[in-house]
């Protein structure tokens, strides 16, 4: 689905009842777990966690106005999904995220290279997103972009 949204409170704001929880939850859960120096922000339509040009004056390879992505959040049309560059450019960070998952008995994730769809809010493993989003630091996801993504 598109939004017109500015700020992320715009975005959690035009989002139908049953999907304005969940998001600010999630918001909360990520902002709460990422390390010093991402930045919250309007990205691609969607709610961004990013590396800010102040820190990474290059920003993303795609368009270099825009900074580097980390993670987002988007309510999609039958789907809540959370995108997380580290899951798609870490092997061993996306085998952690999926063996992490099978433990909570929600069944195999519903997952793109980077996307991770929830079709039920009630069963979005907040706890682990946090913690998912806590494992890289911006310097190491940085070197990790340069190193995998960016020279691809």
């Amino acid at each position: 689905m598109k939004y017109t949204a500015n700020t992320p409170e715009e975005y959690v704001a035009q989002l139908p009842e049953d999907r304005k929880e969940a998001v600010q939850q999630l918001r909360e859960v990520l902002r709460a777990n990422l390390p010093t120096g991402f930045e919250e922000t309007m990205n691609y339509g969607m709610i961004g966690y990013v590396v800010p040009h102040s820190l990474y004056p290059g920003g993303y390879h795609c368009d270099p106005k825009l900074p580097l992505p980390f993670m987002s959040i988007a309510s999609q049309k039958h789907f809540i999904a959370v995108y997380s560059s580290s899951v798609y450019a870490n092997p061993e960070l996306q085998d952690w995220f999926l063996q992490s998952y099978a433990k909570l008995g929600l069944g195999k994730p519903d997952m793109g290279k980077s996307c991770i769809r929830f079709k039920k809010p009630e069963r979005i493993p907040f706890e682990l997103l946090g913690e998912l989003a806590g494992k890289m630091t911006v310097a190491e996801w940085i070197a990790l972009y340069e190193r995998i993504i960016k020279k691809g």
